[in-house]
């Protein structure tokens, strides 16, 4: 017996039977052509009776020869044969990529069920990004991933300053989350050098697109070669291809440029910018949110990861006029330097005004747990639980949705749980398509 992902236990001969596996259709074709290919070699030997039913068919058709006629079944059964055979067998290699020890009928099932999953677009960046993706990649296969290119610190800083390429790191997390973390090459990937001169500090996986973004000419044609080697489930993009660079203007005056030194500044940010003023979207990122199905920003950094993507031109107005479903992840804790003493409905407003007012959010998802032995270094950071305020989020005419998003530990950390997470916006989704 095997056990599906609708739960329903059926016999393994009887689960090949179950609708949008296309396989059946192909074994059909296969019969078909089978068949046909004998009743062409029964007309040639004049085999009786087949020959006779032939017959009439050839009278029906009394242009054709019998000779011809026979040629013809053979061919067309032919042609059917190795069309459904060729199907037939790309459907099961494309089953390889699946590793467990669950059965080809699960496997084959469960691809062709998320092949068919709603269009997600998920727009971000940092690990709040890949976290999501790890788990909205059980869901469905159809994932735009659009990554902010703003970062300008460690590896992917070092290699932009050097190399003048966009910032590979986030990128390179992405591209990590929708392959299979027990494959030893995603390992690699995600690979980072503990010495040596040049190395040091370095992740194999930034060097390996910084490589490929040399030989293939952009960034764009980098991802694509990268997630073609690890059989990613779903598509990574820059925002942009242009050399952004964020600036903040804090509320006392101070511009402060660069990714890494907003949150250094340690102060209340007015507004975000970039250098050059004008950032042209990825064509390929404003099609996939023009064609969502679902459109999720965050969770992750609220200046340094997710507005940045909203500066960039093109980006909010194919969001506001995009038929999709749209959520914004909240961070469950205060990040300090960026969103000291920030509330829910200050995460949204600050969305919102760099929007332009424009809606952009149908709904905002927090979560409603804490740890009970929340970890005193929070406290001594200065980072403290995102606190809901419904009272100033009714202007914004933004739903709330409350779940448990954390997952357990015991040292009292506060991280997102990507399963729960991904389940809250799933189940969100599918309960506003209902309405």
């Amino acid at each position: 017996m095997i056990n599906l992902r609708n739960k329903v236990k059926v016999t393994k001969d009887v689960g090949w039977l179950i609708p949008g596996l296309n396989v059946k259709r192909w074994l059909f074709l296969i019969f078909l052509g089978s068949v046909l290919m004998v009743l062409g070699g029964l007309i040639i030997i004049d085999s009786r009776p087949i020959y006779k039913i032939m017959e009439l068919i050839r009278q029906a058709a009394f242009i054709l020869p019998s000779n011809i006629l026979a040629t013809v079944f053979i061919l067309a059964g032919a042609a059917f044969f190795f069309k459904g055979w060729k199907k037939t067998t790309l459907s099961m290699m494309d089953m390889d990529s699946l590793k467990g020890n669950t059965s080809l009928l699960e496997k084959l099932y469960r691809r062709r069920k998320l092949n068919k999953g709603a269009k997600i677009v998920a727009i971000g960046g940092g690990t709040g990004l890949s976290m999501l993706l790890k788990g909205i990649k059980k869901y469905t296969n159809n994932i735009t991933a659009i990554v902010t290119v703003g970062d300008d610190g460690g590896s992917s800083g070092r290699l932009r300053e050097e190399m003048g390429i966009l910032p590979p790191g986030d990128i390179r997390n992405c591209i990590a989350a929708l392959a299979d973390d027990e494959d030893l090459i995603t390992k690699l990937f995600q690979y980072r050098f503990k010495n040596g001169e040049g190395l040091e500090g370095h992740s194999f996986g930034n060097l390996f697109l910084t490589a490929l973004c040399a030989i293939t000419g952009n960034m764009v044609k980098a991802v694509k070669e990268s997630a073609n080697v690890l059989n990613i489930r779903g598509v990574v993009l820059p925002t942009t291809l242009d050399d952004m660079k964020l600036g903040a203007e804090f509320e006392d005056g101070r511009i402060v440029k660069g990714e890494s030194n907003i949150p250094e500044a340690h102060g209340k940010i007015k507004r975000l910018f970039t250098e050059p003023s004008v950032c042209k979207a990825l064509p390929e990122a404003i099609e996939a949110i023009e064609n969502a199905d679902l459109i999720i920003l965050g969770p992750g950094s609220l200046y340094t990861s997710v507005i940045p993507n909203l500066l960039v031109a093109g980006i909010v107005d194919a969001i506001e006029q995009s038929e999709a479903k749209r959520i914004y992840v909240c961070n469950v804790m205060t990040q300090p330097g960026e969103t000291d003493n920030y509330s829910v409905a200050s995460h949204v407003n600050a969305l919102l005004a760099h929007a332009g007012g424009k809606k952009i959010l149908d709904a905002v998802l927090v979560n409603n747990s804490l740890p009970f032995n929340i970890s005193d270094g929070y406290a001594k950071s200065g980072s403290i639980p995102v606190r809901l305020d419904m009272e100033n989020l009714i202007p914004t005419k933004v739903t709330v949705v409350s779940q448990k998003l954390i997952q357990e530990n015991k040292e009292g950390l506060v991280r997102h749980s990507s399963y729960r997470v991904a389940r809250a916006i799933y189940y969100w989704y599918k309960k506003t398509l209902k309405k």
